[in-house]
Formats: C-alpha cells, sequence, structure tokens
C-alpha cells in the first residue's frame, strides 16, 4: 500500500494532494483547493511571484486608455529585466542553474519567476532575505517551490504554437529570452555585469527617466 501511494505522489491519481502545486508550484484555486498543497522545506528553487510586469498587459496612457507595445520593446524590456534579475540573484546568493518567467496571465502564475539555484542552502537564504525586499515599487513575495523539473510544468503545446488556452492556461507558458542574453547568462566564461537599472533594494527607488517601455509605463 505504501509503495502504491508513494508511486502516485502529486499525480493525478493523487486524490489527497494536489497534483498542480506539486508540478508547477501553484494553483488556480489557491487555499480554496480540495487538496494539500504540501510546501517543501528545503529546495533548490525558489518562487518570486507575480514579479514580472509584462508590459503589453499593463500599459496605459494618462487617460487610462491601452497603449501600444511593440514586440520589440517588449523583448528588450524584458531581456533587461530577466539579465538583472539572474545576474543581482546569483551574485548575492550562489550559482543558478535555470531561471524561467511565467507569461501566463491567470493570478497564480501571471509574472511568476522561478530561480533554481545549484545549492539548496543558497535558495533558502535567498527566500530569507528577499521577503524584506523592494523591486521596481512593489514588495518582493518569495518562497521556495517543490518544482525542480519544468519540463513537467511547462505547455507542450504552447511551445509547439498550438496551446489553445492561451494565457489563461493552467500550465507554465515560459516567456523566452533571445540568444544572445542566454549565451551570456549561461555560457562559458566570466560574464560581465550590466550597469545596474532598478536594483533590488531594501524600498522602492526613484530613477532618472529614460525613453524606454519601463519609464513610459511607470515600472519605476
Amino acid at each position: 500500500m505504501a509503495e502504491y501511494l508513494a508511486s502516485i505522489f502529486g499525480t493525478e491519481k493523487d486524490k489527497v494532494n494536489c497534483s498542480f502545486y506539486f508540478k508547477i508550484g501553484a494553483c488556480r484555486h489557491g487555499d480554496r483547493c480540495s487538496r494539500l498543497h504540501n510546501k517543501p522545506t528545503f529546495s533548490q528553487t525558489i518562487v518570486l511571484l507575480n514579479l514580472y510586469r509584462n508590459p503589453q498587459n499593463t500599459a496605459q496612457t494618462a487617460d487610462g486608455s491601452h497603449c501600444h507595445v511593440s514586440d520589440v520593446e517588449v523583448q528588450e524590456h524584458y531581456d533587461n529585466f530577466f539579465e538583472e534579475v539572474f545576474t543581482e540573484l546569483q551574485e548575492k546568493y550562489g550559482e543558478i542553474e535555470e531561471m524561467n518567467v511565467c507569461d501566463n496571465l491567470g493570478d497564480h502564475l501571471v509574472g511568476n519567476v522561478y530561480v533554481k539555484f545549484r545549492r539548496e542552502e543558497d535558495a533558502e537564504r535567498a527566500v530569507a532575505e528577499l521577503n524584506n525586499r523592494w523591486f521596481n515599487g512593489q514588495a518582493v513575495h518569495a518562497e521556495l517551490s517543490p518544482v525542480t523539473d519544468f519540463r513537467e510544468s511547462c505547455c507542450r503545446q504552447y511551445e509547439m504554437g498550438e496551446c489553445t488556452r492561451g494565457g489563461f492556461c493552467n500550465f507554465m507558458h515560459l516567456r523566452p529570452i533571445s540568444r544572445n542574453l542566454r549565451r551570456q547568462l549561461y555560457g562559458r566564461g566570466p560574464r560581465r555585469r550590466s550597469p545596474p537599472r532598478s536594483h533590488i533594494g531594501h524600498r522602492p527607488r526613484e530613477r532618472n527617466r529614460r525613453h524606454s517601455p519601463d519609464h513610459r509605463h511607470g515600472r519605476f
């Protein structure tokens, strides 16, 4: 019996533990879920909840109407965000094996940033310290995540361009970074840190305005 329960743990056959939380570290039902969300006490992976804000979803003019942001501007904005977060977390807490950002629209996944460290101790320290920090004017909410294999968390249909659920899919839609940035962050050899842009700090900071999607939409 024990072997059977262990074999179905975290699967759809498990009537006690939530399979969605086990696979993606989030559940659309939240605290109202009828199954258990077993939050890990140790893990290599942390999640920074709702940290990334896609300017195409949030861009508004002064009168509240939607402001068009091109795909090129969005990718530049995203690459800047990804590089800044990745670089600062790795320099402060330890080697990062993988970092992924959700481009879903559902409340439980929107803007979630998953960071898998090489060592569990680094992940634990990052969670403890980041929950006292601010990023771009919003408080950081960090927790350990059960996700270690993102192949099981991702929507395969989305990766093939065939997901019919769109942004409200319950599996991760991971936004890719540019090839050049991927080579820079994950390639061999030393990386050069880019000049800081928005800094994860103890309180929100005002920055000089530039002509970019960040400042046009009030990110800082």
